[in-house]
């Protein structure tokens, strides 16, 4: 297999973001009076449309307003950056210089909408490596159905089967493996082995070790 191109999860993946959904999630629920536990945070990782919605009605009730709890936990986490910054995983630039320099095509696949992968991306450095802004809000729905992965292949001009993703967890793993795509799965919060067993063609620590998998 000839790898053509990459498509990138984001947050969790390129940068050092989804510690923050993991504190933000709850202390926006909890700000409506409800309660979540580590484990419904970890479930949300990726989750898109419809999918996010239907998880909260079925924890808390029809009555659960998630639009309202959503955006209160957009400005908590625009708050954490303020404060915090943006890292980027370990090897994050090296691995899209390498890349860019072989003239294989990079796209993100993100569930993260156009205005904030591209804000944040251009915040850490690493827009410029990037041929494509694919994310789930472009699609009619998000992960862990293929459509994001379908839609980023397309757009990036790329037979699926010529493409790898990679994903750091269990919903964006599911998404690319639906979608036929080669998945490398680089766990961020949580290993989830056992959710996404059998579902990735490689797990790894390091997005640098995408060199070898790629030249070999």
């Amino acid at each position: 297999m000839e790898v053509k191109a990459v498509l990138f999860d984001l947050d969790g993946t390129l940068i050092d973001t989804e510690k923050y959904y993991q504190i933000v999630w709850p202390k926006a629920v909890e700000h409506f009076g409800f309660s979540m536990t580590r484990e419904q945070a970890l479930q949300l990782r990726s989750l898109g449309r419809p999918f996010a919605p239907l998880r909260f009605k079925e924890w808390y009730g029809e009555s659960f307003d998630y639009n309202e709890v959503r955006n209160y936990r957009k400005k908590l986490f625009e708050e954490i950056v303020a404060k915090e910054g943006i890292g980027i995983k370990k090897g994050a630039k090296e691995i899209l210089q390498w890349l860019k320099d072989r003239g294989i095509l990079i796209s993100t696949a993100t569930a993260t909408d156009e205005e904030r992968t591209t804000r944040y991306l251009e915040k850490v450095g690493l827009l410029q490596y990037f041929d494509k802004i694919c994310c789930a809000t472009m699609v009619r729905e998000g992960k862990p159905q293929p459509d994001i992965y379908l839609y980023a292949a397309e757009q990036i001009g790329v037979p699926k089967e010529n493409c790898i993703a990679v994903e750091d967890a269990p919903n964006g793993v599911k998404s690319a493996s639906m979608a036929g795509i080669k998945t490398i799965f680089i766990p961020d919060q949580n290993d989830d082995e056992e959710e996404v067993k059998g579902l990735y063609y490689k797990k790894i620590n390091s997005l640098l070790e995408l060199r070898n998998i790629i030249e070999n």
